[in-house]
């Protein structure tokens, strides 16, 4: 039997949380300078050191120092001495940095197809028209056996589908051309803010992140989102993919002895802000069904209303750490969370919330038949890991010695839906052009003539259309062009005669 890991002590008590209740979700909640980063970073060397993997984004740049040994800080030496842990020891606990951007960490990526329509379409913050539009775009690609793996895939899949609205109008709906509009100025600014850094090959394979060290430790994935916080879609989007593959990908297990995984959602507010109806509803299936994957989810947020109360009822392990009550919304937050705490006899929970000192938090994690315990204000056990960033250096040295080292570092861009379109265009062009100069020959004017500028006689109005057709032979967009201009001109003064 795997032992209770101890996350919190008081004076009279020790609070621990069950491993094999630890995928019933939880929450860590409290105001910016209260100690959840340091929470944080000693629930996840808990879970690490059972051999559970760990996946965490970095928001802030501090939690890299999980990496190296700890010890020189007075303050965390002081706590280990004033909640008499002789157990304590400082040591460094296994690492994998990611970055979608590829600097601070491997390189994260996932493809257009595997992200899906929805997920999308969130990213990108479209109407639900648009959406519609999105998704039809995808499915006439599955269709037609076209990848979409990255963007320009997604750029001419969505040109290919304007310019051939009338052909694919009676199977797939209305495809306008404002939508199309819409969605590639989408992708225009998505790219202006990095994300299209995420799409591409090879993807994430998620089981890279599920590993455990020689001692057993589970591996502590970090992904970098300083920078990627900036685009605060791309970065809950991100995370929800990641929550959604492993929900998708990962086998039924029931209830174990420890998660597989331990998930760790941070700024979870961005997730749930202006989010859709149906993605709302994604996002509450996701995490009402994982656990039964063995995946623990957990939410870090400011305030505990930053969670729908469909997902917040869920979340049976809590970590709430101080709350300021200097507005209404405030107040009403210190209400809500102390309602959903088990009550203790000896504590007014309400009142001890505006009270609790940075460290300190009050804690009830679910007890061996899954019901809360009563609440208990504590101090949380202190990481034995560095506090603080590691060093240029010293990320760099855990991501050479990593075990996917090398495996994401180079991208692959094989043949997909921008290939295979763009060849069917050449082909297209080379057949305008002969058809162009077949019927040229064949109604009686000289294109020799037109190609050097000179005519034999007064041109027609179809000689004087093959003229401007061939003056844009020469370039790209004038090949695009020709497609649809000569091609309606010419075969439709072919139908006449």
């Amino acid at each position: 039997m795997i032992q209770p890991m101890l996350i919190a002590k008081n004076n009279e008590t020790d609070s621990v949380m069950l491993p094999k209740m630890a995928n019933r979700h939880g929450l860590i909640a409290g105001a910016t300078g209260t100690g959840k980063t340091v929470t944080l970073q000693s629930l996840a060397e808990q879970f690490s050191r059972i051999g559970v993997p760990v996946f965490m984004a970095d928001v802030k740049g501090d939690l890299s120092g999980i990496s190296q040994v700890g010890g020189g800080n007075a303050k965390i030496d002081a706590r280990v001495q004033q909640l008499g842990l002789t157990d304590y020891a400082n040591q460094a606990y296994p690492v994998m940095f990611w970055d979608m951007f590829g600097q601070q960490g491997h390189p994260v990526r996932t493809t257009l197809s595997e992200m899906g329509p929805l997920l999308l379409a969130r990213m990108l913050n479209l109407n639900e028209v648009q959406g519609g539009v999105l998704n039809a775009i995808f499915k006439i690609a599955d269709d037609n056996g076209m990848l979409l793996l990255d963007m320009k895939d997604l750029r001419a899949m969505a040109q290919h589908c304007a310019e051939n609205s009338a052909t694919y109008q009676t199977q797939y709906g209305n495809i306008s051309t404002a939508s199309v509009g819409a969605i590639q100025r989408a992708l225009l600014q998505l790219e202006t803010e990095g994300g299209d850094h995420l799409f591409g090959e090879p993807a994430l394979n998620l089981e890279d992140m599920m590993q455990t060290d020689a001692k057993g430790f589970g591996y502590i994935n970090i992904l970098a989102a300083d920078e990627l916080l900036n685009s605060p879609r791309v970065y809950a989007t991100l995370l929800l993919w990641l929550l959604s593959e492993l929900f998708e990908k990962l086998p039924e297990v029931g209830d174990m002895e420890k998660p597989k995984l331990v998930f760790f959602f941070d700024e979870a507010h961005l997730l749930f802000s202006d989010a859709p109806a149906i993605l709302m509803q994604k996002i509450e299936q996701v995490v009402r069904l994982v656990r039964s994957k063995g995946v623990g989810v957990y939410f870090v947020s400011q305030n505990p209303l930053d969670i729908p109360d469909v997902v917040l009822g869920q979340l049976g392990n809590r970590v709430q750490h101080a709350l300021r009550a200097f507005t209404p919304r405030d107040q009403k937050a210190v209400q809500v969370a102390a309602q959903t705490f088990r009550a203790n006899p000896k504590l007014n929970v309400a009142t001890a919330i505006t009270e609790l000192g940075v460290g300190e938090a009050l804690v009830s994690f679910l007890d061996e038949k899954g019901a809360p315990t009563p609440v208990e204000r504590t101090f949380i056990c202190p990481p034995e890991s560095r506090v603080g960033p590691a060093t240029e250096a010293e990320r760099k040295q855990v991501m050479a010695r990593s075990l996917v080292a090398g495996s994401y570092d180079k991208a692959v861009d094989r043949e997909s839906a921008y290939e295979i379109l763009k060849q069917r265009a050449g082909q297209a062009t080379a057949a305008a052009e002969e058809k162009t100069q077949n019927q040229s020959s064949s109604s009686g004017f000289d294109l020799g003539g037109i190609l050097s500028g000179k005519s034999s006689r007064s041109d027609t109005v179809l000689e004087a259309a093959a003229k401007s057709a061939v003056r844009a032979i020469g370039s790209q967009l004038g090949r695009a062009i020709i497609r649809g201009v000569m091609g309606s001109i010419l075969g439709g003064s072919k139908s006449k005669r």
